[in-house]
């Protein structure tokens, strides 16, 4: 498939079977614990995989590693390890983990010193050459800075016969095109054929995203407890998505479509190792619980390597005022007059102040908590004093003097950090990407040779639009399907159809000046729609609106994980044929 573009294969690859089986255990740091050990059991594995980091998780462990040098990664992966070490062991099956987080060579050595507890012959490998904070000037505050690395280091180590190997900061699809090139002996050069397995991994990546969890159309399915994912990848990069037999949830094309649009934006996928063209993936259903994936098209990959930067960006405090029954505007107003008096007239006032009102209330309720309204104080300032009992204070003093019912959810606080991530873009060149073999001897991985500053895919052509007919008001769920996340301070919202006559009228009907409206928190907003034939979806970022990212908690939902949904849930004419 590299069709002449450069050399396909690193070297002469050993005889192994055609079919790389590669599933996961993680999809972030909290996931299933016994995960490790289902997977392992489950069925036939070759490589198994545990993603543990995020940009909030970069954060946190930052600032395990101020109170001690030597943590930095994630613990439980240890903890995972110790019945999984000798399960894997048995099964011949090799793990390929990013939970080195800071510290990938701590991690190593204390896998090492488990399997040597353990008494399992094992031989650890790990990547390093991520962690640029002492590399650059950053900025105050910074406490972490990152370069997303790609797979090659991990080949290496797996090349050089690692059964472990861990990593810091690699991109999330990474943990699958490592195994994937050492398996078939892929070189830098195979666009194609990594593309695919960028694919495959970003499906992989997010556990039981890609099976059935945080699905639109749960409803359909059993998806109370979803197995975990696995690919079957071939050398030609095409792949099929699976789960272990027995296992809950489902894999289907709408499951893999909802993970394929997760935290992505435009046609072009950029990585370290190839930009994946997402424009050209098509998908499937080949039998029950298996979707092949096919057709995916490579490209050079840019010049620069994502950098992710986290600090402390100052103090944040919350109070919840409760407001019941009638008359709720009316109290809203009072107390948050009340609380800006009490704010002005402090020693110092919060640099930022925010209210919001969610009427979560209905009329003539049958209970007190649906009678009731929420209303959302947030304050943030460089001090940590200035938000907290200043805030506190102003709060509880109004018990017995504000409006009637007066109650908050939680006792005030006396307020907590808050973090802020950063993305930035440096040289790969500049980057000392290394793998740390089992020998202890190391390689280092030269950036490409070969690279394609990103630029923006041209629009394809719109499907032919449904001839005019009859329409009702109603959701835009009961048609299409939405998932949506974060990328640091941006939002992507993915929205798909199952039919083709539902994709004509989507196409034509969800521009992005009727999705600012049907979002109005978006109307100021730079919005940027991705439209993706093959997928019959399109895909929407939005620019700032998570402010800061995750870590500084600038909206409810700061991660914009339930966007998608409240898109669904909005009311606009759709054709009474599609309902």
């Amino acid at each position: 498939m590299t069709g002449g573009r450069g050399p396909a294969a690193r070297t002469e690859a050993p005889v192994r079977p055609e079919v790389l089986r590669i599933g996961n255990a993680s999809g972030f740091y909290g996931d299933r614990f016994d995960a490790v050990r289902k997977m392992l059991t489950g069925g036939e594995l070759d490589v198994l995989t545990g993603d543990y980091l995020a940009e909030l998780t970069m954060l946190i462990l930052g600032r395990d590693r101020l109170k001690d040098p030597s943590r930095g990664y994630a613990k439980t992966f240890l903890r995972q390890l110790e019945d999984g070490l000798g399960l894997a062991h048995d099964r011949g099956v090799k793990i390929v983990a990013n939970a080195g987080g800071l510290h990938p060579a701590g991690l190593a050595t204390a896998v090492r010193e488990l399997a040597r507890r353990l008494g399992i012959p094992v031989k650890v490998g790990h990547v390093q050459g991520d962690d640029l904070i002492g590399n650059g000037h950053w900025g105050e505050g910074v406490l972490t800075a990152n370069a997303y690395l790609g797979g090659a280091g991990i080949t290496a180590c797996l090349d050089a016969g690692a059964d472990i190997v861990v990593t810091g900061r690699v991109t999330d699809a990474a943990l699958v095109t490592g195994p994937a090139a050492h398996w078939f002996g892929w070189g830098p050069e195979a666009y194609d054929e990594l593309a695919g397995a960028v694919v495959a991994g970003h499906v992989l990546e997010c556990g039981t995203q890609a099976t059935g969890g945080n699905y639109s159309f749960f409803g359909a399915h059993d998806v109370r407890r979803p197995g975990f994912p696995l690919a079957e990848i071939r050398a030609d990069g095409s792949s099929v998505i699976t789960k272990h037999p027995g296992t809950g949830g489902v894999v289907d094309t709408g499951t893999v479509t909802a993970q394929l649009l997760y935290e992505t934006g435009g046609a072009r996928y950029a990585g370290p190792d190839v930009t994946a063209r997402l424009d050209t993936v098509r998908l499937e259903q080949e039998a029950p619980d298996r979707v092949r994936i096919t057709g995916v098209r490579g490209e050079e990959p840019p010049p620069t390597l994502k950098a992710g930067l986290t600090r402390l960006g100052g103090w944040r405090n919350e109070v919840v005022f409760v407001l019941t029954g009638l008359d709720v505007d009316e109290k809203a107003e009072l107390v948050r007059e009340q609380v800006e008096d009490a704010l002005d007239g402090a020693k110092r006032r919060p640099s930022e102040v925010r209210w919001t009102l969610a009427r979560t209330d209905r009329e003539d309720a049958g209970t007190e908590e649906c009678a009731s309204a929420l209303l959302r104080l947030v304050v943030r300032d460089p001090d940590a004093e200035t938000v907290g009992r200043a805030v506190s204070g102003a709060a509880v003093e109004l018990a017995l003097g504000s409006y009637p019912g007066f109650h908050v959810t939680a006792p005030p606080g006396k307020g907590a950090p808050y973090g802020v991530f950063e993305a930035r873009h440096v040289d790969a060149a500049g980057v000392p990407h290394t793998a740390v073999l089992p020998d202890g001897a190391t390689q280092r991985i030269p950036a490409p040779v070969r690279t394609r500053p990103l630029a923006p895919v041209p629009d394809p052509a719109l499907p032919k639009p449904l001839p005019a007919q009859s329409a009702r008001r109603a959701p835009l769920g009961l048609v299409a399907g939405a998932r949506s996340g974060d990328k640091g301070g941006d939002a992507n919202v993915g929205v798909w159809v199952r039919t083709d006559d539902a994709w004509r009228w989507l196409a034509h009907a969800l521009t992005v000046d009727r999705f600012k409206q049907l979002l109005p928190e978006s109307a100021d907003l730079t919005v940027t729609r991705t439209v993706l034939p093959h997928l019959r979806a399109l895909n929407f970022t939005v620019e700032g609106l998570l402010g800061e990212g995750v870590a500084a908690q600038a909206r409810f939902d700061p991660q914009a994980k339930a966007v998608g949904e409240w898109l669904r849930s909005r009311h606009l004419d759709i054709p009474e044929a599609l309902l």
